[in-house]
């Protein structure tokens, strides 16, 4: 009788360590981890986004072997256009859907989606090393970068500037950068002067400026901190007095016109897959450690939330 206590007594030891790790395992999967999720997951959109997806795509995968994430960077516009067309299953920008062109495009074929606040980040403005200048104001920005501007030398935005020839370089017209900047400049998204230097690799704008005495640009702020030591940083007076971005500044929103929230757009499609489930998910948890690992700012608690409510309904 005390063999068969026993022998009982380790068969109900066995099987409660078996439902322990049944449940542990279940867990680890809700939330992005245990390598039990198989599948892939296709990503595109904003360049500025795009180094936060890329983390985020390499600490799930770390998790999930069995996940293929793929981030590519064709700027928001181009990425709505791919997400829309069903191409991909999140869509990274740096604005909002624009409720009269894309949100109608992505309506025509059927594809619903969320809304979530992933980050945040302020847009910098940068002068190759050589130009000194340390501050601008919105109106000499915009003296700079309106339509139709002529200007030719900094001195003719501002005497006390240097007389230095003007190179410029920004993102492309698909670039929600180029949207969200000539919006809060120039005063209509999408007014700018024609005579800069576009791409829609904020790397190549990098480059750009710094290999160019008189060059200025506007870009990104992860990739300021990225390449800060190449870069002279601007500061920027929106009528409050010079503020230059930092994840302070841009976190608590004065570093003004030019802080900004970020965003991936999951398909509702895709989210029924649970690869792409637990990918949000684990995005909205680990988002402050994806942010400073990207040198993006990371969410308040309160955009976390409001995120995380988002997702769920």
């Amino acid at each position: 009788m005390r063999k068969f206590l026993a022998l009982a007594a380790a068969g109900a030891i066995a099987l409660g360590a078996a439902a322990c790790g049944s449940d542990d395992k279940d867990s680890k999967s809700s939330g992005g981890g245990g390598g039990e999720l198989s599948g892939s997951i296709k990503i595109d959109g904003s360049s500025t986004v795009g180094p936060f997806a890329q983390a985020a795509a390499e600490a799930f995968g770390g998790e999930n072997p069995n996940v293929k994430v793929s981030v590519g960077t064709s700027g928001t516009g181009g990425g709505f256009e791919k997400f829309c067309a069903g191409e991909t299953d999140i869509s990274d920008a740096s604005r909002p859907i624009k409720p009269d062109e894309e949100v109608p495009l992505c309506e025509k074929a059927g594809v619903t989606y969320k809304e979530i606040q992933v980050a945040n980040d302020g847009i910098a403005i940068v002068t190759n090393k050589a130009t000194k200048i340390d501050c601008m104001t919105t109106d000499e920005l915009k003296k700079l970068w309106n339509q139709g501007s002529k200007v030719k030398s900094y001195d003719e935005v501002n005497p006390k500037f240097p007389s230095t020839k003007v190179t410029l370089f920004g993102p492309g017209t698909d670039s929600g950068t180029f949207d969200f900047f000539t919006k809060e400049i120039n005063g209509e998204e999408g007014v700018s002067r024609k005579e800069y230097q576009p791409s829609e690799d904020d790397n190549v704008l990098v480059q750009g400026v710094e290999g160019e005495d008189g060059a200025l640009g506007y870009f990104g702020f992860s990739y300021y901190e990225q390449n800060q030591e190449k870069l002279n940083l601007v500061g920027v007076d929106g009528g409050e007095g010079c503020v230059k971005p930092s994840l302070e500044t841009i976190q608590n929103g004065t570093y003004k016109p030019l802080a900004r929230p970020i965003f991936m757009y999951p398909s509702e499609k895709s989210l029924k897959r649970p690869e792409v489930k637990a990918f949000m998910d684990y995005i909205l948890k680990n988002q402050e450690t994806i942010a400073k690992s990207s040198q993006i700012v990371p969410m308040t608690p309160e955009q976390i939330e409001k995120g995380t409510t988002a997702l769920a309904g």
